[in-house]
């Protein structure tokens, strides 16, 4: 069962999650054939912040000329046949009952499961799990997200045989760095962002699914309206309710820049989350520029984390800390898993 923690502790512990999970990744992916998986359609399916990981997962795996798609529970129930060749399931606690359910449709094809840890509902499913070890979060999802990009980006590296492959390790460092910034241009951020009536937050591929994410965290911790758009979608009309009340989250190097630019020229408090050096902030303006690692699942993960220390001051001036969920559903949880009810 995982340990629930305050939200900022949740994301104050990123590196050591992620130290602790690219051991663990590694160990469950040596042991793990996932021969299954080649030359095949791959479905990744997910639910809350496991379907943004799934998004990003479908674009990493994309990258590298993999035919794969991103599905919600909702999309599979009664047509997992139709939709791929193969899955990977994402649950960070393994008791989404959506995804249990629409797994257990599955059976005739490969399936393989992330989840925080091995003991659970769905890894009894699949029969195969990796368990990314991503420890104590909070219920608006730091660690369990992160760990499941994690997860998914050595997971898919080993499917595409990538090469040269990416080292993993330069990962931890640099979300020390990313953390460190949190006090100054993430300060900024969060005071542009503070009081705002709704936020919109904008990005392409795994920037698309940190988006969707990103838009989760903000309701969930900070209870703003908040929505996630496609880059492109968004420059086709979406902008149009941006104003001095409301506020904008960019991620993203090309035409991300420039939206952040001109909302932010418009009046509208923005923030532009890159790895560019060349862009300055302004007084509507904040950017936050992040290492550069050349790998774009390790580039998305540390642009969440900037996102998720941002969400934490807001989540102190809105006097939320450490708040817990208003609405809690009874129905979408599978009790935990012990092998004598087999």
């Amino acid at each position: 069962m995982m340990k629930r923690i305050g939200y900022k502790a949740a994301v104050a512990r990123q590196v050591e999650s992620l130290d602790t999970g690219i051991q663990a990744v590694a160990g469950a992916l040596d042991a793990l054939d996932i021969s299954a998986y080649a030359g095949k359609t791959i479905g990744l399916a997910g639910i809350g912040a496991s379907y943004q990981a799934a998004l990003a997962g479908a674009a990493y795996l994309r990258a590298f000329g993999r035919t794969a798609f991103a599905y919600s529970p909702t999309d599979l129930y009664g047509r997992t046949s139709a939709a791929a060749d193969a899955f990977i399931a994402l649950s960070a606690s393994g008791q989404s009952r959506e995804i249990a359910d629409v797994m257990q449709e599955a059976a005739a094809y490969p399936r393989l499961a992330i989840c925080r840890g091995a003991d659970n509902p769905l890894a009894a499913i699949t029969g195969a799990v990796i368990a990314m070890a991503s420890g104590a979060d909070n219920g608006a999802s730091s660690t369990g997200y992160t760990g499941t990009l994690l997860a998914l980006g050595m997971l898919i590296d080993r499917i595409a045989g990538s090469r040269p492959a990416f080292d993993w390790t330069l990962l931890p460092p640099a979300v020390v760095a990313v953390l460190t910034n949190a006090g100054g241009s993430a300060g900024q951020a969060a005071r542009l962002l503070e009081g705002r009536t709704s936020i919109d937050i904008v990005g392409a591929g795994i920037g698309f699914a940190n988006a969707g994410e990103a838009a989760m965290l903000i309701r969930e911790a900070v209870r703003v309206s908040a929505s996630g758009w496609d880059t492109l979608n968004y420059l086709h009309g979406p902008m149009e309710s941006q104003d001095a009340n409301t506020g904008l989250v960019v991620f993203g190097e090309g035409r991300e820049v420039q939206i952040a630019q001109d909302v932010a020229a418009f009046g509208c408090p923005s923030v532009l989350i890159t790895q560019r050096k060349d862009i300055a902030s302004t007084d509507k303006l904040a950017v936050i520029s992040l290492p550069a690692l050349g790998n774009d699942m390790a580039g998305g993960i540390l642009a969440i984390i900037a996102l998720q220390a941002i969400v934490g001051d807001m989540q102190d001036a809105a006097g939320l800390t450490d708040i817990t969920f208003r609405y809690r559903q009874t129905d979408t949880k599978l009790k935990p898993w012990s092998p004598t009810e087999l």
